[in-house]
């Protein structure tokens, strides 16, 4: 049976003279229509035409451009639980993803209109920025209600379609979102992935006073697989002495360990992570065979599990956003992160030379695990952050210092 939920779109607080926005009017010019049948009405904001993707909530309050442009969610449409976003606008440096012209989401959710920008670093509209980065926006709507379905029920994939004239074909659009394959066995890593050539990153964090910087005499040599990394993954890595050279995903081990790296990092990215190691496994584990120091994140990090013989699983809901608490067991400490994951490691399935290092107090499942017979750890949450607390930066050191120690040992 289809339920309709229809809700009124929410016009702009008028503290100060505005211009009319075009989603402003109590108009359906936009649908979610989920597989199971569920059509969610409102008002249509950023590209037009239809997208489809598999509909996730994310519970973070700030960094919604980091959010929308993080690799990792490739195929994927968010809904914000926090009801304020895009009030700030829009700006050239909140891009997590490396490739500028793609990567990210497929369609945004939104409880709440989008206000005229309100913030000094604001250098374009957000409904223009969807526009450009062609990502259809759907706005009014209950999100509370979206979101108590997917704990319920569980990620749907679906079908979002924004027509400024309001004229939709329901059944078509509900029959394309029951035919769209599940996430299970998609190795989406080739949308958002360095392609066929390396590079090298050389920008280092973001401050107040002076953006972002550029890093100088490197005292480690890093190769990072880019299965999809973020930005701030890269400059927290050269603002800590690395130089940085990033290789895509297909590159062998043997042309990886020709460029005589000190550590080797493996990057977060989307998709099913067995679906991916079906050709990233196997260099994986020819790299943790050299020895050489390796770190994983997300992506990464199932990657690195399923090298060592263990096995990933499709979580019902997933995780995603800035307020998860995770606990480090080789520290006793508990550390709020960011996470944004659909699949997970299972930690039963490690072998006896990983010993898991870190838990989800949400739910108890994996979030990282290290090598107990050579250098290698990795984790399932975003110790990078943007946007998130800065609790689990330390880990970046954790890597430096294993490459330190790997090179005295070597010397």
């Amino acid at each position: 049976m289809t339920v309709e939920v229809q809700a009124t779109p929410h016009a702009p607080q008028a503290s100060a003279p505005r211009q009319p926005l075009p989603w402003s009017e109590p108009t359906i010019t936009a649908l979610l229509v989920l597989a199971d049948g569920t059509i969610v009405e409102g008002t249509g904001l950023g590209a037009t035409g239809t997208a489809t993707g598999e509909v996730c909530f994310n519970t973070a309050m700030t960094g919604y451009q980091e959010i929308l442009t993080d690799p990792s969610y490739a195929g994927q449409i968010v809904t914000f639980t926090f009801p304020h976003i895009g009030n700030v606008g829009a700006n050239g440096d909140d891009i997590e993803t490396v490739n500028m012209e793609m990567g990210g989401v497929t369609g945004v959710v939104l409880h709440s209109a989008v206000t005229n920008p309100s913030n000094y670093r604001a250098q374009q509209h957000f409904n223009d920025w969807l526009a450009a980065r062609r990502i259809i926006g759907i706005a009014g709507i209950d999100t509370r209600a979206l979101t108590a379905l997917i704990r319920e029920n569980g990620m749907q994939n679906a079908v979002i379609a924004h027509d400024p004239g309001g004229v939709f074909d329901r059944d078509a659009l509900k029959a394309k979102a029951k035919a769209l394959p599940p996430m299970d066995g998609l190795d989406l890593v080739p949308l958002v992935g360095a392609k066929s050539e390396q590079f090298d990153w050389e920008q280092t964090v973001w401050t107040l006073e002076a953006g972002y910087g550029s890093a100088g005499n490197a005292k480690y040599h890093v190769v990072a697989i880019d299965y999809g990394c973020k930005r701030n993954i890269l400059r927290l890595l050269a603002d800590r002495g690395c130089k940085v050279t990033v290789v895509p995903s297909t590159m062998s081990a043997e042309a990886i360990m020709a460029m005589n790296p000190d550590g080797v990092f493996l990057s977060n990215g989307p998709g099913d992570p067995a679906a991916t190691g079906a050709y990233s496994v196997p260099t994986i584990r020819a790299v943790l065979d050299k020895r050489i120091p390796t770190f994983g994140i997300c992506l990464g990090h199932q990657m690195m599990a399923l090298a060592i013989g263990a096995k990933t699983k499709k979580m019902a809901q997933g995780h995603h956003g800035a307020n998860h608490p995770v606990k480090d067991f080789t520290t006793n400490k508990v550390e709020i992160v960011s996470m944004n994951h659909g699949f997970a490691v299972d930690s039963e399935t490690l072998p006896p030379h990983a010993s898991e290092t870190h838990v989800s107090l949400f739910d108890g499942s994996n979030c990282g695990f290290m090598l107990n017979d050579r250098p290698a750890f990795a984790v399932q949450h975003h110790p990078e952050a943007s946007p998130g607390p800065q609790d689990s930066h330390y880990l970046f050191d954790r890597f430096i210092e294993m490459m330190e120690k790997h090179k005295a040992e070597a010397a």
